[in-house]
C-alpha cells in the first residue's frame, strides 16, 4: 500500500497528527498543518490544490473555532469559519481529484447532533459541511470512493484543553472517565484504509465513549 497518496490537513498535532502517523505506516502521507494550509485562507486552499491534482487518501480536519455568545459573533467571524469550516473543504472536494476506490475522512464534531450553545459557529457550518459530505458518498459511490465522517466527543486535544477548566475533574463526568487519545482515531483511520472496508461509506461515526443520548 506504500504507493497510496494520503493528504492529511492538519496533520502535524492532535486527531490530524494521528492520523497522519498511523497512514504514514501504510501510505506515503503529506502533512499539513494548519498553519501549511489554513483552510479559511482560500488563497492557501488555491496552492493546496495546485500542488495535489489528485490523491487515494483525503482526510478534512481542522481546529474548531472559540466558544464565542451569539450576541458577540461578528460578521467577520462568520466569514472566517464559513471559509474554514465549509467553503474551504468544498473547493478542495471539487478541485483534488479522488482516485478510483479511495477514502476521504471527515473529522468534525458529535455536537453536529447534539448543538452545544457555546459553540454556535462550530455547530453550524460543522453540520452544514456534513450535508455536503454526505450527498457526495453518493455522487461518489460508484467509483469506489468512501466517505467517513467522524464525529470526536471529548479527545484529548488542545481544544479540549481550552474549554474545560480542569481536566482532570471533567473525565471524572465522563461515561468512560476518560477523554480518548487521538491516536484511538488514528488506529480506526488507519484499519479502515488497510483492510478496506469501503462499503462503510455514508456514515458518521461517533467517537464519543457513550456520551451522547441519541440513538440514531
Amino acid at each position: 500500500m506504500k504507493n497510496l497518496k494520503s493528504i492529511v490537513l492538519g496533520g502535524t498535532r492532535g486527531i490530524g497528527g494521528a492520523i497522519s502517523d498511523r497512514l504514514s505506516e501504510i501510505t506515503d502521507v503529506s502533512k499539513y498543518s494548519s498553519l501549511e494550509v489554513d483552510t479559511g485562507n482560500l488563497e492557501n486552499i488555491d496552492m493546496l490544490i495546485r500542488e495535489n491534482p489528485s490523491t487515494d487518501i483525503l482526510v478534512l480536519n481542522t481546529g474548531g473555532p472559540p466558544a464565542i455568545d451569539f450576541f458577540n459573533i461578528t460578521d467577520d467571524h462568520w466569514e472566517k469559519y464559513h471559509n474554514q469550516l465549509f467553503l474551504g473543504f468544498c473547493k478542495i472536494l471539487q478541485n483534488i481529484h479522488i482516485n478510483d476506490g479511495g477514502f476521504v475522512f471527515l473529522v468534525s464534531s458529535f455536537n453536529i447532533k447534539e448543538p452545544n450553545p457555546g459553540l454556535i459557529l462550530s455547530n453550524a457550518y460543522r453540520l452544514a459541511f456534513v450535508s455536503v459530505f454526505k450527498s457526495l458518498s453518493k455522487l461518489m459511490a460508484e467509483r469506489k470512493v468512501s466517505f467517513i465522517n467522524i464525529a470526536p466527543g471529548p479527545i484529548k486535544t488542545d481544544r479540549l484543553k481550552n474549554l474545560v477548566s480542569n481536566l482532570d475533574e471533567f473525565e471524572k463526568t465522563l461515561p468512560m472517565k476518560y477523554a480518548a487519545d487521538p491516536d484511538e482515531i488514528g488506529r480506526f483511520v488507519k484499519s479502515i484504509v488497510e483492510q478496506d472496508i469501503g462499503y462503510l461509506s455514508g456514515v458518521s461515526i461517533n467517537f464519543d465513549g457513550a456520551l451522547s443520548n441519541y440513538i440514531l
